[in-house]
């Protein structure tokens, strides 16, 4: 029996020793092209960091304010927080959107009902079955959405945006204060880290 597996096993022995019929090799790289001394290719690169901080004075996109004077003046004062201020004169170091829209948003909540059925005090034995049911209920809600957008006049790049939203309110002084909550909340993360 060894015999007989010595002798299988001696060509395979054999056959890791022969000659590796594949040689390595490498072709030397081409030349580069002429034209590749004098082209700058950016795709090469990462984009360099924008500095938020040369951004200091902002005009509305295409010289009009959204619709909506209250609208306007809460984006003016939410932008002056962050200590961009309105430009003089000519475009501003930002062009900024802004609009507002009335959503629906449908918002769920969870109540435990349950039960204890059975007979019995606390001190002597009791014999039934506590049992609880959630209850899911469902409800809309109105909400005022707020979209801020600045963009970078000279290339024309969207360099930060952001919404938030607030509950809407049911009369003039509510929705307003709706729409300060919304707006503050859409600029939260100005300027980006």
């Amino acid at each position: 029996m060894r015999t007989a597996i010595a002798i299988l096993i001696l060509p395979l022995l054999a056959a890791c020793q022969s000659h590796n019929p594949y040689q390595a090799e490498s072709l030397p790289m081409p030349p580069a092209p002429p034209e590749a001394a004098s082209t700058f290719d950016r795709s090469a690169y990462p984009a360099a960091p924008r500095d938020y901080g040369r951004y200091r004075s902002w005009s509305w996109l295409d010289g009009r304010a959204p619709s909506g004077e209250q609208l306007a003046d809460s984006v003016s004062a939410g932008l002056d927080q962050y200590g961009l201020r309105p430009a003089l004169n000519g475009p501003g170091d930002l062009l900024v959107r802004a609009y507002i829209s009335q959503e629906t948003r449908l918002r769920q909540y969870q109540d435990n009902v349950g039960g204890y059925y059975g007979t019995g005090s606390h001190w002597d034995r009791h014999y039934g079955a506590y049992g609880g049911v959630p209850i899911v209920r469902t409800y809309e809600q109105r909400v005022a959405v707020v979209r801020i957008e600045l963009i970078d006049p000279r290339d024309h790049q969207v360099v930060w945006s952001g919404s938030g939203e607030a509950l809407a309110g049911k009369d003039q002084a509510a929705q307003a204060d709706a729409m300060r909550v919304a707006i503050r909340a859409a600029l939260d993360g100005y300027p980006p880290y």
